[in-house]
């Protein structure tokens, strides 16, 4: 009876609480299911793909969004594998469940020619990470020493990061795109103790020894030992072959230093905005975190192939690398010539790929461009498959396969004929780009967004949906809202959707600049909250769209406010553009574009029209392709030019 008596009480509590809550929940989201989980204490507001949570109760904000697939408690490990904390564990797992499996490929060299795919198994890129860790330790590059990496994509990026993560170094990539003035900056900066890079690299390197004092060792990659100079007996610095620190590492073999998850894995360096790159810190809890609340939804297999060429410098490619990792993915690389791509995704036929905007949209124009020049006949057909796919998949039916049996599986063939998963990111994608991949590749698209400081994914779409022009939903393993930003008339009263400044919260968010605390306390309030600077909405069903930059902006002589990547991602839709730049400032009432024109195009619209164009006459047909390319812009799409 008593019993009866308490359970009675507190179901009225719960029902007053419950009655509050649901009065206090604006009328936008009233339609939304309100459920409680009294043993949790918790209450959500559920839509789609995400809930909706209060940041304070006694506010009655219900503000604060999290991943419908894990409302109550952000993921900071993989649900399966609980135990992985760090790169290492997550290396180590990958050695023990796929040994025997292909891990890294390159193409072979038979007398100057290209040929198959050579593979290195997990087993094999183990061995050699022990005896990279263990030539670096030789070499006194001991615990928590900074480590530079300064090369393109292959196998040894992958193996020396593996390395650093066995024996508790910090990796830090560097890249020639930040000039060779911040690579001399990030090495001081970091006081890195090693440097691996290329041929190609070393010279710019040994060009600047004495303003880096703090170097200790240079490794080249690829190098013949014949090639390594030799340097003066007054320098502390050696210079090895990547083949001799393998071959010292075997000779002095040590255990691993295992890291913790607190531990520093890598210094990833960005462009700052006071010229100089800034550090972004981050663990091996924020990537592993930020990698297991991925999973969550997307899974990979061991027969997945996936090719690697955007720079492992990023956090979008060092990010899906550690994904595929964890599933026993074969990661085959690019020769390291993008205009061979296409070639060696023939030779590898992958079932991943990734890549950024930039390319999705080359491909898109591509396609179109030779579909208008394949024939009247040809291109209704196209048209034909096109739309009925379209509204196969609009409608969330299956497309009648022989349309991909007449049109799309040679489109398809492009990109090794074998991809059924495909990733968008680092800028935004337009949707009708988006739909065009869905339609003529299958498989699934998906976008996702993110950035260094958040260990790459805030937002990523789920597999399974249909609607396109948005980021998707939270990464399980953070929490988001949207803060006012009422210089710029963006509130969460926004109707018909919430707009504002994004914010994250959770374990993927970084520790802070290095060595500046100041800009880091910028970014970071005292709440935790990271401030991207990016501007979103909550779209329909939870789903999250960026709108707009809050800081890359600017106003016009008439007041004007003016996102520049907006319209240059219109103008980098057209075929006869390469690069397009945006610029405006407020003494002035109009922009200015610097267009760089694809000569490719160029000379393709030239040949069309029975041209044939030399050097006098280049400057006039230019301008006439610029007439062009502003006439198919504004027909396709002239809101974002106004």
């Amino acid at each position: 009876m008593i019993m009866s008596m308490d359970s009675t009480k507190a179901q009225r509590r719960l029902n007053t609480i419950q009655g509050h809550l649901v009065s206090a929940v604006s009328s936008a989201v009233s339609h939304y299911d309100l459920r409680s989980c009294p043993t949790a204490a918790e209450f959500v507001c559920e839509q789609k793909y995400s809930v909706v949570l209060p940041e304070k109760l006694q506010t009655g904000k219900w503000n604060v969004y999290r991943s419908a697939r894990s409302p109550l408690k952000l993921v900071n490990q993989f649900p399966d594998h609980p135990d992985i904390g760090t790169l290492h564990e997550n290396f180590v797992h990958a050695v023990e469940s796929y040994g025997d499996y292909r891990y890294l490929g390159t193409r072979t060299r038979v007398d100057g020619t290209v040929g198959d795919y050579k593979w290195m198994t997990y087993k094999e890129a183990a061995t050699a990470r022990t005896a990279i860790g263990c030539g670096l330790i030789h070499h006194g590059i001991l615990k928590g020493s900074c480590v530079g990496l300064y090369f393109i994509n292959r196998p040894e990026w992958l193996i020396v990061d593996h390395a650093c993560a066995a024996y508790s170094l910090i990796s830090v990539p560097l890249y020639d795109t930040l000039g060779p003035d911040s690579v001399k900056y990030i090495i001081n900066h970091a006081d890195l103790k090693a440097v691996f890079c290329m041929p190609q690299t070393l010279n710019s390197l040994l060009s600047i020894l004495s303003e880096i004092p703090s170097l200790r060792l240079i490794v080249v990659v690829g190098g013949m030992e014949n090639e390594v100079p030799s340097l003066p007996s007054s320098t502390s610095i050696q210079v090895v072959t990547y083949s001799q620190l393998l071959s010292q590492g075997h000779s002095n073999l040590r255990p691993f230093c295992q890291p913790k998850p607190d531990d520093i894995a890598t210094i990833c360096y960005t462009s700052g905005t006071t010229g100089t790159p800034k550090g972004v810190v981050l663990t091996h809890g924020n990537l592993i975190a930020s990698a297991a609340g991925f999973t969550i939804s997307v899974k990979f297999n061991t027969s997945d192939v996936y090719i690697s060429y955007l720079p492992l410098a990023h956090i979008f490619e060092r990010f899906t690398l550690i994904n595929l990792a964890h599933f026993g993915v074969a990661v085959g690389f690019y020769q390291g010539d993008t205009m061979k791509l296409m070639d060696d995704m023939a030779a590898l036929r992958p079932t991943v790929f990734c890549s950024v905007p930039r390319l999705y949209n080359r491909i898109y124009a591509g396609i179109l461009n030779a579909v208008k020049e394949s024939g009247s006949i040809r291109e209704r057909l196209f048209n034909a498959a096109y739309n009925s796919k379209k509204q196969a998949i609009m409608n969330g039916k299956s497309p009648s396969p022989i349309w991909d049996r007449l049109v799309f599986n040679k489109i398809r063939a492009r990109l090794g004929g074998r991809v059924r998963f495909m990733v968008s990111g680092a800028s935004p994608l337009s949707s009708d780009v988006m739909d065009f991949l869905k339609i003529c590749f299958g498989g699934h698209v998906i976008e996702g967004y993110g950035m260094t400081e958040t260990s790459c994914v805030i937002s990523v779409m789920e597999e399974g949906d249909i609607l396109s022009g948005h980021v998707g939903s939270p990464n399980p393993a953070c929490e988001i809202k949207l803060v006012d930003v009422p210089e710029m008339n963006y509130t969460s009263d926004d109707q018909p959707y919430p707009r504002g400044e994004i914010c994250v919260r959770g374990p993927i968010v970084f520790q802070g600049y290095y060595k500046d605390e100041m800009q880091t306390r910028e970014v970071i309030d005292q709440d935790g909250w990271l401030h991207t600077g990016d501007i979103g909405l909550w779209f329909t069903g939870g789903r999250l769209k960026i709108i707009d930059r809050k800081k890359n902006i600017f106003k016009l002589a008439q007041g004007e406010y003016i996102a520049p990547e907006k319209i240059e991602n219109v103008y980098s839709k057209c075929k006869f553009v390469a690069q397009c730049f945006i610029y405006g400032d407020s003494l002035n009432s109009s922009l200015v574009a610097v267009v760089s024109v694809d000569p490719d195009a160029l000379k393709a619209w030239a040949s069309s029209q029975g041209i044939q164009i030399k050097r006098p006459q280049a400057k006039e047909y230019f301008a006439k392709a610029i007439s062009n390319m502003y006439a198919e812009l504004n027909a396709s799409d002239p809101s974002p030019l106004k």
